[in-house]
């Protein structure tokens, strides 16, 4: 895996994260990783995570989790 694959899911990981923990609320996890709503729209779409709001289950985040390389 190249170094921007592996950045790539490291950010993804991240970004599912922080919708897990605040319930799929975009401006909350916007804040919670330190950027604007707009950046975390833009790197959802960008990621292919939904944009629409909903709930990310736990479980989403942990299967990224799994298929991270160790």
């Amino acid at each position: 895996m190249s170094l921007k694959e592996m950045v790539t899911h490291y950010e993804k990981q991240l970004i599912l994260a922080a919708l897990a923990t605040s319930a799929g609320h975009q401006r909350r996890a916007a804040e919670a990783l330190g950027v604007l709503p707009t950046t975390l729209h833009e790197k959802m779409k960008r990621l292919g995570i939904p944009t629409a709001t909903a709930v990310i289950p736990l479980e989403a985040v942990e299967a990224v989790e799994a298929a991270s390389p160790q």
